[in-house]
């Protein structure tokens, strides 16, 4: 688990095949690389990938194809600039929200609009993810949790969701550098999934 507080900008060094399209990426981050040992997770932009390897100030992950279908990773070349979280602590602070790792799915970025203190950025929002996102709650955007400033109407021809991005935010991560057309991985709420899983399961069961 984590919490979408973004520890470290880190930096693809190196994506090699892995067979049946999944990949094996080495990733340059010497701050999360410090204390990483085999088999603990770091997200990757959002996405919770099992280290396999380390070196020096570098580690490798592999990414199956399940992981590579539904997000962006599949699209970084050596050189892009990544987010990189360790898994939370049990006995630390929860300065985001509840974050799993798992990818709901992507979104483009439609537009940017730089203010005084903050900069203010659109993504266009699927369908499917459409009923997750709220004005005020929380939501992951390549790994990095934001809360929703603005989302579009029910219905929408366009749906969209808005975030504000305060200067640390846009110095700290991957999202101070992003233009118009770019691809983010999202992870809504869990909260909410769970929500609607109970009470689709609730109204299947038959009537006694």
């Amino acid at each position: 688990m984590f919490t979408g507080i973004v520890e470290e900008l880190g930096e693809i060094v190196s994506i090699e095949p892995a067979g049946g399209q999944a990949l094996l990426l080495t990733v340059r981050g010497p701050l999360v690389s410090s204390d990483v040992g085999h088999g603990d997770s770091i997200a990757v932009n959002g996405v919770c990938l099992t280290v396999v390897g380390r070196d020096g100030d570098t580690f490798t992950a592999d990414v199956m194809k399940e992981s590579v279908d539904r997000s962006s990773l599949g699209s970084l070349t050596v050189g892009s600039p990544v987010n990189l979280e360790r898994a939370a602590r049990v006995d630390g602070r929860l300065g985001g929200h509840i974050v799993q790792g798992h990818v709901d799915g992507t979104a483009c970025l439609l537009s940017r609009n730089p203010g005084d203190n903050w900069d203010v950025l659109r993504f266009g929002l699927s369908a499917h993810l459409s009923p997750y996102v709220v004005e005020k709650g929380s939501v992951t955007v390549d790994g990095t949790s934001l809360t929703v400033s603005a989302v579009s109407d029910p219905g929408a021809r366009e749906e969209f969701f808005e975030v504000s991005l305060i200067p640390e935010t846009l110095r700290a991560t991957t999202l101070g550098g992003l233009t118009a057309g770019t691809t983010v991985n999202i992870e809504v709420d869990v909260i909410a999934k769970y929500v609607e899983r109970i009470t689709a399961v609730a109204s299947a069961r038959p009537r006694a």
